[in-house]
This record gives structure tokens, sequence and C-alpha cells, in this order.
């Protein structure tokens, strides 16, 4: 990439065909920016309106006359001294300057008082001078903040080792996490401040904003070309400002992410990522060979109505060919979703085979460019996403050998589980009696036999008793995402006159969730979603026999497999957690929660999440709550995702595996 070639003037000869070695002039790419919008757009400057002095008078518009500026009589008989003359000289300045600046007022689009220039009616002076603390003033209002500029450096990252892949696809992780947080919290804080209102604030744009802010965009000292340490192939993302936040697609709008040329070290522009979303109608994709069309060209109702030229990331795209560059290709696909309406995947590396000119199907030119899959990847997620659709309508017609049940849960949930085994004999899951809620000692309801609820007959709002108990706040969003892990929530319960439509009642309604129960190779039996879980989405309850700390002993003399809640890692923690952006921010601490003091009896009866896996960097975590008793000795272990979890992704956990039980020496592990 070090030399200079000359690049082929496609602009006028649409012949790709034509040697590079032929006598033809350099092209300098056109670059065209499009602007991102971080930041909300800044008010205009507040000027006091002038009425405007045109002096080349437009007889279509009528404007008003600005008032004449007479310089006063000088009487007859100084004008022979200094004084006078000085006098006279010093008015006629003063007229000149007043004329010019209400005609840059006026006819300017208020940009007349920019430099910060008044005019004093009482000075004496013949140049009217600068007033700095009204140029202050305006240079706050004005003033952009500046970040600093992507980096012009590119580089391919190779040869990562197994720790160095866990500690970028961690940091990644946590990344995307600090991002839902912030943008479902800034979302449910613009609800309490306004509530009731239809606009809404765009919570992806603040979170992207306030991250940029702190330095926390990832990747912006070099662009990579290739694949991303710590973006795995399937990974979603639902908004446009989260791809520049990882830093896999650095464009707000625009389709092609390239450097630029005025940026490149040989002046010549390259791509490194695309994003297919159906935008422009001659495109073609038919997964692993997709023909891509240029940018450019396009109406605002996304029609072609102009030749494309072969300039910015056209032009990219073609050099990137030239030099045998991949690119990274995301799909955007539709769905139905309260987050969002479209969602991201990233499908892994792509080649450029070649490009050339055509006639497109509105009758202008355009560029098109073929790419192919590189072999050897991870199946494409955009892929899974239609299989995992089809699985939820018709699993036995798209598998129809591998079903051992296609309801576990024997109708007990509201959404059936599935279980599904293609590696071997094993049916082990069927001999279990399937529990939708854990089974509590009798004493626990007597002992909150006068229980308190709130008195909400319409809907909780945030002064009922419920919110009190949680520290003056709801925990859940009007999505019913969770805004932050606590040591443990109240829910609205059996003691509570709220609707079951009440947005505190979120765990108690069951899963939403269509869960299916597998076999693995790796993991023996996991769990997987057939759906696309949001991060903050409640997934199901842990449920098992539960048993006191007595019971327990006597338990795990027979070798039976207890689950002790209080090892489970404290996740909650992480999701929520602002220390990041807020150096004073605490940990939640209220409402608390006493050690837990009791095991999980999952020998004979369960439910799926007791057959999620082990993992130390889980995507779900636990959440203690409270609803249908207040005894904080047994809560219910609710799982709730970390992030965003494509289809057919497995669910893991953190059981706390590392440190043997101090009760019965051996680890805490269900499956």
């Amino acid at each position: 990439m070090g030399s200079l070639l000359p690049i082929l003037d496609l602009n006028a000869s649409p012949n790709p065909s034509q040697p590079a070695t032929a006598a033809v002039a350099l092209k300098v790419p056109k670059i065209e920016p499009k602007a991102e919008p971080y930041d909300d757009p800044m008010p205009p400057p507040q000027t006091t309106p002038q009425p405007p002095l045109d002096l080349f008078p437009n007889p279509h518009i009528t404007t008003p006359v600005a008032p004449q500026i007479t310089p006063p009589v000088v009487p007859a008989a100084d004008q022979d001294t200094v004084y006078s003359e000085f006098h006279r000289i010093q008015e006629l300045f003063h007229t000149a300057f007043a004329k010019g600046i209400q005609n840059c007022d006026g006819g300017g689009g208020g940009g007349g008082d920019e430099d910060g220039v008044v005019l004093d009616p009482e000075s004496g002076s013949i140049v009217p001078v600068e007033d700095a603390s009204q140029k202050q003033q305006l240079a706050e209002v004005v003033q952009r903040k500046k970040y600093p500029q992507r980096s012009n450096e590119l580089v391919r990252v190779t040869d990562l080792r197994e720790e160095d892949h866990r500690y970028f696809r961690e940091v990644v992780r946590k990344t995307r996490m600090l991002y839902d947080s912030i943008r479902i919290n800034s979302i449910a804080e613009e609800d309490r401040k306004n509530p009731g209102q239809g606009k809404r604030t765009r919570g992806d744009l603040r979170a992207a904003s306030v991250l940029r802010d702190r330095g926390l965009w990832l990747n912006r000292d070099k662009r990579i070309v290739g694949s991303i340490p710590g973006v795995y192939v399937g990974d979603l993302f639902f908004f446009r400002m989260e791809l520049c936040v990882v830093g896999i697609h650095g464009q707000v709008q625009a389709g092609i992410d390239y450097l630029p040329g005025s940026q490149s070290s040989n002046r010549e522009p390259i791509a490194t990522s695309i994003i297919v979303s159906g935008g422009y109608e001659d495109d073609e994709d038919a997964g692993d060979v997709i023909i891509y069309t240029g940018h450019g060209g396009q109406d605002k109702f996304n029609k072609q109505c102009a030749h494309q030229k072969l300039e910015g990331g056209n032009l990219a795209l073609e050099r990137s060919m030239h030099y045998g560059i991949e690119v990274r290709v995301i799909r955007g696909r539709k769905i139905q979703s309260v987050v969002s309406q479209k969602v991201y995947v990233y499908d892994g590396l792509y080649r450029i085979l070649e490009t050339w000119l055509d006639v497109g199907k509105s009758g202008f030119g355009v560029y098109k460019f073929k790419l192919l899959r590189i072999e050897g990847q991870p199946e494409m997620g955009s892929s899974i996403l239609r299989f995992a659709e089809s699985l939820r309508t018709k699993p036995l017609t798209v598998r129809p050998r591998g079903y051992l049940s296609l309801d576990l849960s024997q109708q007990r949930e509201k959404i059936p589980v599935r279980l599904f085994n293609d590696i071997d004999a094993d049916q082990d899951p069927l001999y279990y009696e399937y529990l939708r809620a854990p089974a509590f000692p009798t004493h626990v309801y007597h002992q909150s036999a006068n229980g308190t609820g709130c008195e909400c007959v319409n809907g909780c709002n945030q002064n009922c008793i419920c919110a009190m108990k949680n520290g003056g706040e709801f925990p859940y969003d009007q999505n019913g995402f969770l805004l932050r892990g606590k040591p443990v929530v109240f829910e609205c319960g059996s003691f509570c006159r709220c609707p079951p439509s009440c947005r505190n009642r979120v765990t108690q309604n069951g899963m939403k969730h269509r869960l299916e129960v597998f076999r693995s190779r790796e993991t023996g039996w996991g769990v997987r979603s057939l759906d696309l879980i949001h991060a903050g989405a409640f997934i199901c309850e842990y449920a098992g026999v539960i048993l006191t700390r007595e019971q327990a002993h006597i338990f795990s003399m027979d070798g039976d497999s207890l689950i002790y809640p209080h090892r489970f890692a404290d996740k909650w923690a992480e999701w929520g957690d602002l220390s990041q952006i807020y150096p004073d921010y605490v940990r939640p601490t209220y409402p608390a929660i006493p050690p837990l003091d009791f095991a999980m009896d999952v020998s004979k009866m369960r439910n799926v999440a007791c057959y999620m896996s082990q993992s130390s960097t889980p995507n779900v975590m636990v959440q203690f709550v409270l609803y249908d008793h207040n005894n904080l000795m047994f809560p219910h272990l609710m799982l709730f995702a970390m992030e965003n979890i494509p289809p057919m992704r497995e669910l893991s956990l953190d059981y706390g595996v590392a440190v043997a039980d101090e009760w019965t020496g051996k680890l805490a592990i269900c499956n």
C-alpha cells in the first residue's frame, strides 16, 4: 500500500477492463463527510434584531428601511478649527459603521454580531471597539465541543492469544453493557420528568454522547482492517450509534466506512466496512455473495435520481478491491421490537472481487461491487436470525429429527419450552418433574401473613409504597427492562391493589421468550432462546425445592444436586454500574438483604433454568426479587439478560463454582 498508483477514471470511461497503466489523469476523491448527530443541536445566537439596510434592493422583497443617521450640523464658525474637523470625521465614521452593522444583521441570517462588534451611541471613538463580555457569551453559545479525530493509521490485528481474545471480549462486553445502561436510564429519567409525553428522548444518541465525552469509544486510536478484537460474528446491535461506539463501523449515516484519501499515506481511500440494509434498489444479497451498490445519486425517498460517481466511498471500495483488502459486512434487518425497528448483525469478512458501472433499475448509472464471503468463518448471524424465525413457526418442518418434546414444561409455562437432542440418545430432562416456580417452605408465607402493599388501584406511580421500598424509584422501565441491579427488588404482590398490568409486576408474569433445552458437545445440556433477548430483559426464574440449612445437610449426604443462591456471583452489581461515568457513583446497597441461608434441591424437580451452563463471563445474571411474600431470607432467583443475546446463542450463568461450598465441600454447580 506504499506505492502511489494512477487511479482509473471510471467517471469518464465506465469500462473496468481498461488497464491501470494507461495514461490517465490522477483523480482526487471528493470527500463528503456526513454530519454525525452526537450532540443536541445548539440554539442560534441570541442577537437583538435591527432594521436591515439593503445596499442591493430586490424589487420582489419588501424590507423595512433603516433609519438614516444624519450627522449633526457643525457651526460654520468652527469649521476652520482642528476640533471641529475631528468632530465631523468622527460622525462620518459613526454613520458608516452603523449602516454596515445594520445591513449585516438584517440581511445576513443573524450573523451581524458574530464578531462581537457593537456600536455605542455615547462613545466618542472613531472606530467602534469590541465588547469582550458579549463576544465571550456568544462563543459559549455557538462553540461545539471538539473531539479527537479518528486515527488515519490502518492496522490489522492478528496472532491474538486465547487470553487476548477473552480480554478484548470483556472490554467490548462491558462497554456495550454501559451503553445499554445509560440508554435505558436516560429514557426512564425523561419519562419521570415528562410523564405521558409522546415524544421520547433518543437514548441511543444520549448514551453515545456520554461515552464519547468520557473517551470510552473503542478503537478510535487505530483504523482496524478486518476483524475487530472482541466482536464476534453474529453479534447484534440495535442502533447505528452503538456500531460507532464499538468501532465496527464509524459512519452514523453512510453505508460505507473508509479512510479518506486526504488522510491516507498514498493519498488513496481505503474502505473498511459496509452496511447492507436494502437501501438501494439495485442491491442483490445472496448471503455469501453480495452485489453491493455504491452510494450517491438518491433523493430523500431513497430513489435513484442521478448518476453515481467514482468518489468517496465508491472509490474506496474500488481501491480496496485493487489492493485485496477485505471489508467487514454488517446487515440491517427490520424487526418488531420495543427498542428499535431495525437490528444490525455482524456477518464477518468479505472480499471485493470486481466492480463495474451499470445501468440501474431507475435508468441511472450505478457502481456495483461483487463481494464474496471469506471461508472458515462462523455461520452468519443473519442466517441464524432467519433460521430461528422459521423454527418459531414450523419447528418440525425445519428440523424433522431431534425433538424429544415440544413442551418440556407440559403447559406449566405460558410459552412452551422445547427439548432438542440430535447428538446422542440422552433423554435425561424428560425424567424430572417440571416446576414453574420454586417450592418454598410453608413457614415463609406464614411469616408474611400481615404484609403491606400499595393502594394504587389505577396503576402505581412514583409516590407509592412499593416505589419507596425500592429506594424511591421503580426497578423497571416502561418496557419491563431492569434499570439497575440491586441487592433485592420488591415487586407489587398479593397485598397490592394495582392491576396485573402494573409496571412493577414483571418477573411474576412468567417467561416471554421461547426457550429450548438442547444437547451440546461442549457443555452437556444447555439452554438457548429462539427469540432475540434485549439487554436488561427478564428471561425466567431459577426454580427448585427450597431447603433450610438443616435440610441441606441431610440432602447433601445422599449426593443430591443442590444449588446455593449465596454462591451466585454478584453480577447484578455490573448492570447499571456507572462508575466509569460518575467517579462518585456508589454501588446500590438499598434495599439491603441479609446473608442467604438456604439451598435449592433440583435432583427431582426443576425448570428450564437449571440447564444453563457455567461461565465466568456470563450473559445472564441473577437478581433477587420478592413479590408473593416479604421474607428477605427467601427471595426468588430471577434471571435477566446482561447483554443483547441473539437467537440460538447459549445462555450462561456464573454459579460461583471457583470456591468450594463451606457446607458440603462440593462445588455449587447444577449441570
